[in-house]
């Protein structure tokens, strides 16, 4: 069973030094923190390391601003598209996540009011960005989204809670439709040594059924289409049914995909060989993945991800500690407490691939234990997207 996590003491430092850097310039703009504050903030953390105590608190210090934790949200973000407008239009409305618990009223109706305005005002930039074909299907979502506006008006200004929750996740819903829509061609090209390997191009949506309920899955072709390929493509085969899962830690992980017999991974029948499968990782404002290596290894520390492990049911590739491109068939369900380590970059981020998330079934992850199985997993949306190589 390869291991999930073993920690580089150089990495967690170095993470640690830009993470203290990057605070430090921001204090310092504020005029909260001198560089000899800042020496002894870091004398003080490098002993507890040494001394083996880095706790979840400590840790939690890694985070970077207020990282997204809704997986929906997540993967609306990491759709390849360039349109300024519907990304502001979306930004008020994913705002409003940050407000709603603690009813901050004032904040929540300032982002009704910029999304209001931003549907009035650049509309036209909107559509700009969808192809002619598709224009019908996008004016009818633009409706719909200006219907849920008025509703989330009138509910923000009931402070009617539940309501507000219900319309936006509709607004929601329909802003990434509507971005789907502006997506075209598939965003890079697929390195030549891995062009053998089942490649997701597009998005795709299984359903797993376990022995303690379902899960939805939505697989993320556009940043990982290597490993999203291999788990859509395994899915197809019904490699998955019947496995059980063979690892769970509360607030860690939830581990299966091991099958029957001394093999670890997937024998593709067509070579007799175990297909091994890439780290595959991709940056946010980059274009394409990097591949085969950890960040850690690629000399970049505390990046924007398209898919971190920000959010509760991350599913990500399984491999040996020390062989980035080990992988095959096993995977993992991230479940980290967010209420204990706040997210952002944490240590599995820029180490393991994320290739999508649950989202819907979190209370059937939540109850998932070593030896329980899944009972089924099929594609039931974008199956057409798979290409094997």
């Amino acid at each position: 069973m390869p291991p999930i996590l073993e920690i580089n003491p150089n990495y967690i430092m170095q993470i640690m030094r830009q993470s203290l850097r990057m605070m430090a310039q921001q204090m310092t703009r504020l005029g909260l923190m001198s560089v000899l504050t800042l020496l002894i903030t870091f004398s003080w953390i490098t002993p507890a390391w040494s001394a083996g105590l880095m706790s979840p608190l400590l840790l939690s210090s890694l985070a970077q601003g207020n990282a997204i934790t809704d997986p929906s949200a997540i993967l609306r973000y990491a759709l390849p598209i360039d349109n300024d407008a519907v990304r502001k239009l979306q930004d008020s409305l994913e705002d409003i996540s940050n407000h709603i618990r603690a009813k901050r009223w004032p904040a929540i109706k300032k982002d009704v009011r910029a999304a209001n305005l931003t549907l009035t005002l650049k509309e036209d930039k909107i559509l700009a960005g969808v192809p002619v074909d598709r224009q019908d299907q996008a004016q009818t979502l633009l409706a719909q989204i200006k219907a849920d506006l008025g509703d989330l008006e009138t509910a923000t200004e009931a402070k009617d809670k539940d309501q507000v929750i219900t319309v936006r996740q509709s607004a929601l819903t329909a802003i990434g439709d509507l971005e789907a829509l502006m997506v075209t061609d598939f965003p890079f090209a697929i390195p030549d040594e891995y062009a053998n390997l089942p490649q997701l191009k597009g998005r795709a949506t299984v359903a797993m059924e376990t022995s303690q309920g379902p899960l939805t899955i939505v697989v993320d072709g556009y940043s990982a289409p290597i490993n999203g390929g291999n788990f859509v493509d395994l899915v197809q085969r019904k490699f998955y049914d019947g496995l059980p899962f063979i690892r769970s830690e509360d607030f860690f992980v939830t581990q299966a995909g091991d099958p029957d017999g001394p093999e670890v991974g997937f024998i593709d029948p067509k070579t007799k060989a175990y297909r091994a499968i890439p780290l595959e990782i991709k940056v946010r404002e980059d274009e394409a993945p990097i591949y085969g290596m950890t960040l850690e290894e690629a000399g970049l520390y505390l990046p924007e991800l398209a898919l971190p492990f920000n959010a509760y049911g991350a599913i990500a590739l399984a491999r040996p500690e020390t062989e980035p491109n080990g992988g095959s068939s096993q995977f993992f369900f991230f479940k980290f407490d967010t209420e204990l380590t706040p997210p952002g970059f944490n240590l599995m981020d820029g180490r393991y691939s994320v290739f999508g998330y649950v989202v819907e079934g979190k209370e059937t992850l939540n109850k998932l234990s070593e030896g329980d199985k899944i009972i089924s997993a099929k594609v039931v949306e974008g199956a057409d997207n798979l290409i094997n190589g």
